[in-house]
């Protein structure tokens, strides 16, 4: 059961360094966006917030973002979205 727990442990932290990595690797863009839609998940005292955008195209991406930043963003907000990956970086209100 040690191990297993152990695996289990490890296996977050490699995908968490993989997951870092691809985002540095990935273009940083800004596209035109609108938010139309916000979360909160809660999850052993943990608050963690995701908003989703969708761009110009039709598409659609939920990005994981801080309180601070989920706090300022309104569902139907329109500006431009910065992010590296699957990272949010900001977004800028039209």
């Amino acid at each position: 059961m040690f191990l297993l727990l152990i695996g289990v442990v490890v296996f977050v932290i490699v995908s968490n360094i993989a997951r870092a990595a691809r985002d540095r690797a990935s273009p940083r863009l800004t596209v035109p966006a609108r938010v139309v839609a916000k979360r909160a998940q809660v999850w052993n005292h943990y608050t963690y917030y995701y908003a989703t955008f969708e761009v110009e195209s039709g598409d659609r991406m939920e990005l994981s973002l801080d309180g601070e930043d989920f706090g300022l963003l309104a569902e139907g907000d329109s500006g431009e979205l910065t992010f590296q990956g699957g990272r949010f970086l900001s977004f800028e209100r039209r």
